[in-house]
C-alpha cells in the first residue's frame, strides 16, 4: 500500500479531460515516416480549435507541447518526448474552396489541398502535390517544392499559442523566407487560406503527374524523413554529401540513400540514435571535405540517445 501511495502520479492525471482524446506513453515511432522512435508522455488529439484552446489554456506552465503532423519530417528520439504531443487529425482534416481561394484546415495532407485545387480547376497550387507533409508543417517551415513555396500562396492563417489564445494572422505579417516563417515559436496553426487562380484541369493534372514522376525517379520511396539537410546558400546538399563520400554510408540500419543522398532511410529495425547519428556523421565529413556546415532540415525531437554503433561505407 505504502509503495503504490509514493508511486509518482503520471502526467496524464494532472491535465484537464478535453473533448479529444488523451493516451498515455503513446508509441510515436510508427506515427512517423521513419518508422522509429520512443513514445509521446501523453499523446492529445483534439476534437476542434476550440478543444486545443480550451485544454492549452488550462494546461499548467510547466508541461513542454510538442506538435506533430503526420511524421513526414521529424526524427522521433528513442527515449520518447517528454510532455504533452499535440496531433490534429480529425477536426483539422477539412478542405473547402471558395471562389479562387482554398481554405484546409491545419492537418490535412498537402498532397490533398493540391488534389481539392485540380478537381475545382484551380492552379497555383500543384507544388504542394511534392510535399510529403501538412497544412500547419507547411506554413511553420515555409515548405516549398518544385517552383512553389507555402508564403507564396498562404493569404490568412489562424493558430493557437501556448496559452491558448486564438489569432488571425494575414500572411503579410509573416516573415516568410527559406524555410522559415517567422512565426511564434508557441503558435499552433489550426487552419489556411491559400490563394489560387482559375486553370486549366489538364494542364493542371499535367503538372501533378511531372511532379510525382520527378519524385517517384529521384526520391527513395522506403522509410525515409524526407529531405535530410537544408540547401547551404549556392549549394546543393546532396552534391555535397556525395563529394564527401557518403553516398550509401550506414551505421546499424539506417543508411545514407544511393538514390538521393540527402536522405537517410531506415533498411529496417534502426534505432532513431542510429539515424541522428548517421546525420551527424555526414555532416561531419561534409564540413571536413568541403568547409560547408550543414543544418538539419529534418526535425529533431526528444531525449537523446547515444550512438548505437560505428559508421560503415
Amino acid at each position: 500500500m505504502m509503495a503504490l501511495a509514493n508511486r509518482q502520479r503520471h502526467l496524464i492525471d494532472r491535465l484537464t479531460k478535453p473533448r479529444g482524446r488523451l493516451t498515455a506513453d503513446a508509441p510515436l515511432g510508427p506515427q512517423t515516416w521513419f518508422g522509429a522512435g520512443g513514445p509521446a508522455e501523453v499523446l492529445f488529439r483534439p476534437a476542434d480549435a476550440e478543444d486545443l484552446a480550451s485544454f492549452l489554456g488550462a494546461l499548467p506552465a510547466d508541461v513542454p507541447v510538442t506538435v506533430l503532423g503526420v511524421g513526414s519530417n521529424l526524427l522521433v528520439r528513442d527515449g520518447g518526448v517528454k510532455g504533452v504531443v499535440i496531433r490534429l487529425l480529425r477536426g483539422f482534416t477539412g478542405i473547402a474552396v471558395e471562389g479562387d481561394e482554398v481554405v484546409a484546415g491545419a492537418g490535412a495532407p498537402d498532397l490533398n489541398v493540391a488534389l481539392t485545387a485540380r478537381e475545382h480547376a484551380l492552379t497555383g497550387l500543384e507544388f504542394l502535390s511534392g510535399i510529403p507533409g501538412t497544412i500547419g508543417g507547411a506554413i511553420a517551415m515555409n515548405a516549398g517544392a518544385y517552383g512553389g513555396e507555402l508564403g507564396q500562396v498562404l493569404v490568412s492563417a489562424e493558430a493557437v499559442d501556448r496559452e491558448g489564445r486564438r489569432h488571425a494572422v494575414e500572411a503579410r505579417h509573416f516573415d516568410f523566407r527559406y524555410r522559415h516563417s517567422g512565426a511564434a515559436a508557441d503558435w499552433i496553426f489550426t487552419s489556411a487560406r491559400l490563394r489560387a487562380a482559375p486553370g486549366d484541369a489538364v494542364a493542371i493534372a499535367r503538372r501533378m503527374a511531372e511532379i510525382d514522376s520527378a519524385r517517384t525517379d529521384s526520391q527513395p520511396r522506403s522509410r525515409t524523413g524526407g529531405s535530410t539537410f537544408v540547401n547551404p546558400a549556392g549549394h546543393k546538399a546532396w552534391q555535397l554529401i556525395d563529394r564527401a563520400g557518403c553516398r550509401s554510408l550506414r551505421i546499424g540500419q539506417a543508411q545514407v540513400s544511393d538514390k538521393h543522398c540527402n536522405f537517410l532511410i531506415n533498411l529496417g529495425g534502426a534505432k532513431a540514435a542510429d539515424i541522428e547519428a548517421l546525420g551527424e556523421e555526414v555532416r561531419r565529413r561534409v564540413l571536413e571535405k568541403t568547409g560547408v556546415q550543414l543544418e538539419w532540415e529534418i526535425r529533431r525531437i526528444g531525449e537523446a540517445s547515444p550512438v548505437l554503433s560505428g559508421a560503415e561505407g
